[in-house]
């Protein structure tokens, strides 16, 4: 039976050493509660370093603690004490994490760390590869991780993978500062589907790739030549039932079942009439915005003086990786400045804020949200942020403010939320006024809408939206119609052409014989690929044919002394073996004289476009430019030129090329006149655009269409790259 793997940095466990056994505690984070409804109650596997590191057990007991985690559906990672420096406290979170966070100058680049961040991929990819059957979905999580699905790709290309990101993905100018960034996101495209929190790192995400990779990006899909990425968008919800449940059973508690915290909270609100209490809950981690959150209270209290002794900060900061030195010098500014405001403002029966720097437990968290008047949580960066939805579903009686910052991802739910920029004090401190002063009525109607949504898009939700998700895309490669050339078919190809009493083998160029280059005129073929034209053409009754886009004096200078036929310029240009160039009549050329000045137009507004002209053709060439402004100057190119061009004309969409030419020819008229009356009982076909498609349209129907990179085509089978089109016409030479 098939099963879902799933990957994460951590097991969602966490294991205490006993004298002569280990005590196993399930942890409560989004991620753990968010999977269980993937991982209980079906064939699942859970993969990640289960906390204990490596040096610090014993190795007798190693297997045994493996041996009783696979009993529980988990597979642990073993990580020694210099992985983790090296690879989660150095690489993941002293270089990745501050970089997508957007702050650049925390970010450390080191090379060691980032060839530790290599080894440890590959060795959660090789307990996946380890454990993995056919059939199989592989769920990889969050930005330790980011090899990983191309490393699990290459060496299960029939895995189904997905990959989601917890946290921000940065626009491309923040994210190309980073050295490794090409492997970075070719790891991430070993995912058949990547999700962000927010359509916004989702854009980010699918910008760097265009603009980095030059991959062609089409919507929310990647083409990645031989197969295509899906990138969407799904918002990480929170356990609704348990929060809301739980605030309704605290709600109804007598006094004496009330805790400590409780009594005290409510004690202030006695005190104090019109009192509020304002929440602040946190990691202590320099992306909450913590230090900013306090100063825009002390800046409230100054503009109004009116809710002194009336209003009090209850701030809870949870230690976080406290043995870096930049979280330790953020612990000690915020003690600086707690004490700063405190010592500025606090009376004799009233201190402004109340700080907890320490974890609490999850009935008096419930406290927390319940007791408070107002939450204030106000990130600089946030992936998505829980804690603004654990507030709002704790609000059983409908009342309470959430002031969210318009950085963190909930805030594209949580639009009814009093939104603020967290980076403006003034803003912030009016947004608390705001706040205190909200009618129940409105704070109710507000509450009432957000509740709404949590509810519906929960946690369980959200897993269960990407898992089916991944299951279509999965569905959707195993019933697509073409067909990759495997071992089997090869094998047929290769019996058929034995067998063949006259063969013709037609192949495109670009793109098919060489890949293609930023500068088209460096894209000539090498050594290699003209011994193994000559060496096909030298087998008996085996004809060839380079059908191309390119004019008649490339063609002519690379393949010329070649016993082979040549087109160029799609079709307007034809040699037959052995004879001279044949051009084809065409209409009168003095439509090039009103498209030029047209297409120098976009060239001047684009900076790295180039026009070449060519005797039946002009071709705008937009490799070199930045892919995201080329993908609106195409659509306005094509628009302009559509509205110009007669019939007698055609604009054909190539790869990175726009090319205006005759349409009475192309690659289609060309082969059919090289076959002729020539009974060829055996034809392949290589191409990789879209001018292509005219040939697998016009051959007859016993030939072998064969494209190169899976794309839309007429084609029935589709092969990897270049490399792989001249593996196999090795092949056929060595039969």
């Amino acid at each position: 039976m098939a099963k879902n793997i799933i990957v994460s940095n951590r097991l969602p466990i966490q294991i205490t050493k006993l004298d002569n056994s280990f005590e196993f505690t399930t942890t409560s984070g989004g991620l753990a509660t968010g999977m269980n409804s993937v991982h209980n109650g079906q064939e699942s596997l859970w993969i990640g370093w289960p906390g204990i590191n490596y040096d610090d057990i014993d190795k007798k007991t190693w297997v045994p603690l493996k041996k009783i985690l696979k009993k529980k559906g988990y597979f642990p990672v073993s990580l020694n004490n210099k992985e983790i420096e090296d690879f989660y406290y150095g690489l993941s979170n002293k270089s990745l994490w501050p970089l997508f966070h957007y702050f650049i100058e925390f970010s450390v680049f080191n090379e060691k760390q980032w060839k530790s961040y290599i080894e440890v991929n590959q060795k959660f990819a090789n307990s996946v590869i380890q454990n993995i059957q056919k059939g199989d979905t592989v769920w990889i999580h969050d930005y330790q991780l980011l090899l990983c699905p191309k490393m699990i790709k290459n060496a299960r290309p029939d895995v189904t993978i997905g990959f989601f990101l917890h946290i921000p993905f940065p626009s491309f100018e923040i994210f190309r500062i980073f050295p490794w960034r090409d492997p970075l996101l070719e790891g991430i495209l070993g995912a058949d589907l990547v999700g962000f929190h927010t359509y916004d790192y989702q854009r980010h995400f699918l910008s760097s790739v265009k603009r980095i990779l030059r991959k062609e990006v089409s919507f929310n899909r990647v083409n990645l030549e031989t197969r295509e990425v899906v990138v969407n968008t799904f918002p990480m919800g929170i356990d609704y039932d348990k929060f809301r449940n739980a605030a309704q059973f605290h709600l109804e508690m007598a006094m004496d079942e009330k805790s400590d915290l409780k009594k005290q909270l409510e004690l202030h609100k006695k005190g104090a009439e019109y009192g509020k209490l304002i929440l602040s809950i946190d990691r202590l981690d320099y992306t909450k915005g913590v230090v900013k959150r306090i100063e825009a209270f002390e800046l409230f209290l100054t503009k109004y003086p009116q809710y002194l002794e009336k209003v009090r900060l209850v701030m809870l900061t949870v230690p976080s990786r406290s043995n870096v030195s930049d979280y330790q010098r953020l612990k000690k500014e915020t003690d600086e400045i707690v004490g700063r405001v405190n010592g500025k403002f606090a009376t004799i029966n009233w201190t402004p804020i109340w700080y907890y720097y320490r974890a609490m437990a999850f009935d008096d968290l419930i406290d927390l949200y319940m007791t408070s008047d107002i939450a204030m949580i106000t990130p600089v960066r946030d992936g998505m942020n829980l804690v603004a939805k654990e507030f709002i579903a704790t609000r059983v009686k409908g009342d309470g403010v959430l002031i969210l910052s318009e950085m963190a991802g909930a805030s594209k739910e949580l639009y009814e939320s009093i939104l603020v920029n967290p980076f403006d004090l003034n803003q912030m401190a009016d947004a608390l006024l705001q706040a205190i002063k909200m009618p129940a009525k409105e704070q109710q109607k507000r509450n009432m809408s957000m509740q709404k949504r949590l509810r519906r898009y929960s946690v369980e939700h959200w897993a269960n939206e990407f898992m089916s998700a991944l299951k279509n895309k999965h569905q959707s490669i195993e019933e697509s119609s073409i067909t990759k050339i495997n071992d089997k078919i090869q094998e047929t190809i290769l019996k058929k052409f034995k067998s063949s009493e006259k063969s013709m083998i037609f192949l495109d160029y670009d793109g098919t014989l060489v890949g293609y280059n930023q500068d088209p005129e460096l894209a000539f073929p090498d050594e290699s690929l003209i011994e193994t034209l000559q060496n096909l053409i030298n087998l008996p009754n085996t004809e060839v044919a380079i059908v191309s886009g390119r004019d008649q004096y490339f063609l002519e200078k690379w393949f010329g002394k070649l016993a082979i036929s040549l087109v160029a310029e799609h079709g307007h240009f034809i040699k037959h073996k052995n004879q001279g160039w044949i051009g084809k009549e065409t209409q009168h050329k003095n439509w090039k004289d009103d498209i030029v000045p047209l297409l120098e137009t976009f060239t001047d507004r684009t900076p790295g476009t180039f026009i070449e002209e060519k005797l039946n053709s002009l071709v705008w060439h937009y490799r070199k430019t930045d892919p995201e402004l080329a993908s609106e100057r195409v659509v306005e190119l094509k628009t302009v030129l559509n509205s110009l061009i007669s019939d007698d004309l055609n604009i054909l969409d190539g790869d990175k090329v726009i090319e205006v030419v005759s349409s009475r020819y192309n690659k289609g008229t060309a082969i059919s006149e090289i076959i002729g009356d020539k009974e060829c009982d055996f034809i392949i076909c290589f191409g990789d655009d879209v001018t292509d498609e005219f040939m697998f349209n016009d051959l007859p129907s016993h030939s072998f269409n064969v494209k190169v990179g899976k794309k839309a085509t007429q084609a029935e089978y589709y092969i990897d790259n270049p490399a792989a089109v001249k593996s196999l016409l090795k092949a056929l030479i060595s039969q």
